[in-house]
């Protein structure tokens, strides 16, 4: 439907000029077809041009599952590895860490408080 209305067209130019486009927690859910040809889409138009910044919780092993098709994940993962800096952060979770420290601080006020 956003195809044919033009709107698809516009909504890729938008990123199509974003000299960084970052993709936060991919891997959520498998994609789709039509999201899987969509996201080969956008990385091929900023393949070598622009920058792009992917994280994710899943292991990049995982990112074929996630991918779906072995082709498509193929092409992606290819133009995503070449040039790219991989970082990989390992140990516990900065939300999970802080969450645990705000519910520390809580029972303490509440401790002080009572």
């Amino acid at each position: 439907m956003a195809k044919a209305d033009g709107s698809y067209i516009k909504e890729i130019s938008k990123l199509e000029r974003q000299n960084l486009l970052i993709l936060d927690d991919f891997g959520l859910q498998p994609l789709d077809n039509q999201n899987r040809l969509t996201l080969l889409e956008i990385i091929e138009d900023r393949h070598s041009n622009k920058s792009m910044i992917i994280t994710s919780q899943l292991p990049v092993e995982r990112w074929y599952y996630i991918i779906g098709e072995k082709t498509v994940a193929d092409a992606i993962m290819d133009r995503l590895v070449y040039q790219s800096h991989r970082i990989e952060l390992t140990g516990e979770s900065m939300r999970k860490r802080r969450g645990q420290q705000n519910m520390f601080d809580d029972h303490s006020t509440n401790q002080i408080l009572n």
